[in-house]
Formats: structure tokens, sequence, C-alpha cells
């Protein structure tokens, strides 16, 4: 989906407008302010509701996918795929550097955080897809290097409410100055089936 942005976009809304934003071609460019987080009180006792997402609605039966180039290298520098329905309830999918390493993963809230990570270190450089897919009361999550298989990251339940909305994002916890080129985002319809036929 390389260079891709579907026309839902075009009207979406920031939660929590970065430091700065930016087109080059069709890429995105977005600059975490400092301190940027999204977390709820777990193992840490601090709530964060400042990381940055550029969100359209995200109706039932869709799935979203959004596109960014993982260049980012410091501690807990993230960037991916937000679904929102409010400040205690959302899940965040993408790659966070946590100890030195890129690592594949996903945090679901609701009211607390938790958080499940993988090590992937050959995806550096490349250019990474989240897709989640709503389909009544759960959430799949997929995610893929370059035009690679898809994997599975996460089956995560959704409480029964109509407002989601779903997008891009980004944070930079412990710093300024990074920047995320997200290549794109699109809304399809959601995935047939959990496991592959």
């Amino acid at each position: 989906m390389t260079s891709k942005w579907s026309q839902e976009w075009r009207d979406a809304r920031w939660l929590n407008p970065p430091a700065r934003s930016w087109q080059d071609g069709s890429d995105l460019l977005v600059e975490a302010v400092a301190g940027s987080d999204f977390w709820r009180t777990t193992a840490y006792g601090f709530v964060h509701d400042s990381g940055h997402a550029l969100l359209v609605a995200f109706p039932d039966m869709a799935a979203a996918e959004v596109c960014f180039v993982l260049d980012y290298t410091e501690q807990f520098d993230q960037a991916g795929l937000l679904v929102r329905a409010d400040e205690e309830t959302w899940i965040k999918a993408g790659v966070e550097v946590s100890d030195g390493l890129p690592q594949l993963g996903a945090v679901v809230t609701d009211k607390v955080s938790d958080w499940s990570v993988a090590p992937v270190p050959a995806w550096h450089g490349r250019e990474v897809t989240v897709r989640a897919s709503r389909s009544g009361n759960a959430l799949t999550v997929r995610a893929r290097v370059d035009s690679e298989p898809w994997q599975l990251v996460r089956v995560a339940p959704l409480p029964e409410r109509s407002a989601f909305e779903v997008g891009a994002f980004c944070c930079g916890p412990l710093r300024s100055g990074l920047v995320v080129r997200f290549r794109g985002a699109v809304l399809t319809a959601a995935d047939e089936s959990l496991h592959p036929e």
C-alpha cells in the first residue's frame, strides 16, 4: 500500500496535534512532541493520553491499514495504528523500540493498559503495515513488513459500543525530534475469518 491514502483521511482529525506535520510527495511526515505517549496506570503508575493520532470513524465490519517506515531507534519511539473509543478505551498496535530493539506489539486498554511485544530487528529500515479488522466484539490485529505475509499480533475484545475511531499514531515518550514517515492509510472490508483457509 505504498503512498496510498483513502478518501476518508482527507477529513481526518488530530487527537493531540503533533509538533508539526507536512507532506513529502504523498507521504505524511509527523514530528512528535517530547513526552507524548498513550498509557494507563499498569506497572508505571502514570496516565498519559498525549500521543498524536490522525483519526477517522471506524465502523463495524471494517478494517484499517496504516503504513510507515521503521527508521527510528531511540527508547520507546513508536508508531502504528490506534483504535479509540475514549481516553480509557483504546488499542494501539505497531512497532516500539524497547531495550535497544524494535518490538512488534499491542497495548489493549480498558481503564488500565496491558502490553505484549515480540522483537523484529530485521524490520528496521523497512516499510511496516499494521492492519486492524473490526468484527462485532473483536478486533484482530495483523502486521507485515514490505510485502511479506501477514503475522497475527493480537485478537482483542472490543466493548459493545458503536463509536470508534482509527488512524495513524506516533509517540516520542523520552525525546523531542522523532519524525515518522507515514506512507498511507486505508479503510477497507473486515477480514472474513480469523485464520487463513
